[in-house]
């Protein structure tokens, strides 16, 4: 077998398979910016009540 056909058998293997890695790297991307929405979202919530309490902490002690 030539070096040539050798490579094109390996690269049409690889090729085969390209559509199943791009779309388990742009799952695993999706998942990971759906995660880092949420807890951006949940911190927010939490600060928020942070402000809350201290505006009510204040208040008590004046």
């Amino acid at each position: 077998m030539e070096p040539n056909a050798i490579l094109d058998t390996i690269y049409s293997d690889v090729l085969a398979g390209a559509p199943y890695v791009i779309a388990a790297y742009a799952l695993i991307w999706l998942v990971l910016f759906v995660y880092v929405v949420v807890v951006i979202s949940r911190l927010k919530a939490t600060e928020k009540r942070m402000a809350l309490l201290e505006e009510l902490v204040s208040k008590g002690n004046d």
